[in-house]
């Protein structure tokens, strides 16, 4: 099975950037003269998905006068935050109740994807479907960290995420989840981190590993040193 519809979330303020993102939405930042958010648009069409949901909130003209200006050869619906930024989880129930789908690929534009994320996506996406399940975090070794200082997440063993002192485990902004999740929340300000605490509670929130460099715009210094790397 593949998934047909991924979400991009693109309302962050992206304060850790300023003063860059004062005048410049952070998914527009660019690294070798191509925006982050191309970037990530371009490694979701080699997945084959087939429709994009993006959500919008700060400086969202300059997103929507880019999304037009590229016209990228994928179906892409704008959503917009509204009035009041919805954060993480409430941007997701946003976006998802525009869709008919169940399972949603999501990605963070402040990863630098690439063509070397594909096989490793869709590797997830196996895991995932076979194992019927209703989430997955892509993951990635604190190793692996471009930015040396980013801490870890997760303790991770037998492909479950667990809440441990070493945290030696970092989400790079990847992940698979199921409507259902959502189930009793409101389309209102929330953390898709509230979403996966219920999981860890149970014992069910899963990772899959990523063997790549992760490569992140943590914050202005992390930025200006991708540019040079």
């Amino acid at each position: 099975m593949k998934i047909q519809t991924a979400l991009i979330l693109c309302a962050g303020l992206g304060k850790r950037l300023n003063p860059l993102t004062l005048k410049t939405p952070k998914p527009l930042l660019k690294l070798n003269d191509v925006t982050m958010l191309e970037n990530c648009i371009n490694t979701v069409v080699k997945l084959g998905v087939k429709k994009i949901f993006l959500n919008t909130f700060h400086l969202k003209d300059q997103i929507s006068n880019f999304l037009r200006d590229k016209n990228f050869l994928i179906d892409i619906e704008i959503v917009d935050d509204g009035k009041e930024i919805l954060n993480t989880g409430g941007g997701i129930l946003n976006m998802i109740s525009n869709s008919q789908d169940d399972d949603y690929l999501i990605f963070n534009p402040d990863t630098l994807w690439d063509e070397n994320y594909v096989n490793e996506i869709n590797n997830m996406q196996n895991f995932y479907f076979s194992n019927n399940l209703n989430n997955t975090l892509l993951i990635v070794n604190k190793d692996l960290s471009f930015d040396k200082n980013l801490q870890g997440d997760f303790g991770f063993k037998n492909n479950l995420l667990f809440k441990d002192s070493n945290k030696n485990f970092i989400y790079i902004g990847c992940q698979i989840l199921n409507k259902k999740l959502f189930e009793g929340y409101n389309i209102k300000n929330f953390s898709i981190a509230d979403i996966w605490n219920e999981l860890l509670e149970q014992n069910q929130l899963y990772g899959f590993e990523s063997l790549n460099e992760f490569c992140h715009l943590t914050n202005l210094e992390t930025f200006k040193k991708l540019k040079d790397h």
